[in-house]
């Protein structure tokens, strides 16, 4: 029962925390406008080369800004513990690092599903975008699957910030990497050799596949492959941020650096 407490009272309140330095307004421009800017920007531009359609957009450019949240928000509640001065008080108590940590992710797996599904919702309404009725409940599943794929990757990010002084430039690094190497405005089959080998490592780009096959009428027991290599990449990138935690915890008590800023 503490175990499960911490895991999801103490991940909601660490969430809550971040809006003591953060304006709940900024979630409007960065959550909500930027996605459907480019969204708007990559479908127009295929519309004019023919390349793609509107769903091969929306799709990936949906599914690449659920990272936003994934990458920022799971780093910022290390590091504003940190700026806090409270990131001592929270790495000594006596509670399992596991749920400690992963708690923190609950709440940002569910912010970058909703960011996603505002980009899949207005692509609906706005563009050339058909989803048959009997999808939805599978592209939600890959839709909160790619959430829980980025939010992994943030996990380790976040371990850095124990290190870093600034971990938003290493988030904006991330975010480019991914919106290049995932096939989110170019496929996967079109990039350069060694991209497309990097391509299945990172997060969301076989999420992003079965979104597009899932937008196009398959099951999900089609799909059903590229859901569990996902997940498998998510949970590979959460057990690095364990690790990272763990061994950047250590160095930072050896050289007395847990609260530098």
């Amino acid at each position: 029962m503490t175990t499960l407490r911490i895991l999801v009272v103490g991940g909601l309140m660490s969430y809550r925390a971040m809006f003591n330095w953060l304006s709940p307004w900024i979630l409007v421009p960065s959550l909500i406008v930027s996605p459907i800017c480019q969204i708007l920007l990559f479908a127009y531009i295929g519309r004019s080369a023919g390349v793609g359609n509107d769903e091969f957009y929306v799709m990936g450019n949906a599914l690449n800004y659920a990272a936003i949240p994934c990458l920022f928000a799971m780093s910022a509640t290390i590091e504003g513990e940190r700026e806090g001065r409270t990131l001592s008080v929270v790495l000594t108590t006596p509670a399992a690092r596991i749920p400690l940590f992963l708690g923190r992710a609950l709440p940002v797996i569910v912010n970058g599903w909703a960011v996603a599904m505002v980009g899949v919702l207005f692509g609906l309404l706005v563009l050339d975008v058909h989803i048959p009725g009997g999808s939805w409940p599978a592209l939600l599943l890959v839709i909160a699957v790619a959430s829980a794929s980025c939010t992994g990757l943030g996990l380790a990010m976040g371990a850095v910030a124990l290190r870093v002084r600034e971990g938003a430039v290493l988030g904006n690094v991330l975010f480019c990497l991914l919106l290049v190497f995932s096939g989110v405005s170019v496929a996967v089959d079109d990039l350069p050799g060694w991209m497309a080998t990097v391509s299945p490592w990172l997060p969301l780009t076989h999420a992003i596949e079965a979104a597009r096959r899932v937008a196009d009428g398959a099951a999900i027991s089609d799909v059903g492959g590229l859901v569990v290599r996902e997940v498998g990449v998510g949970a590979l990138y959460a057990a690095l941020g364990l690790l990272l935690l763990s061994w950047l915890e250590q160095q930072s008590r050896r050289h007395a650096t847990l609260e530098r800023v």
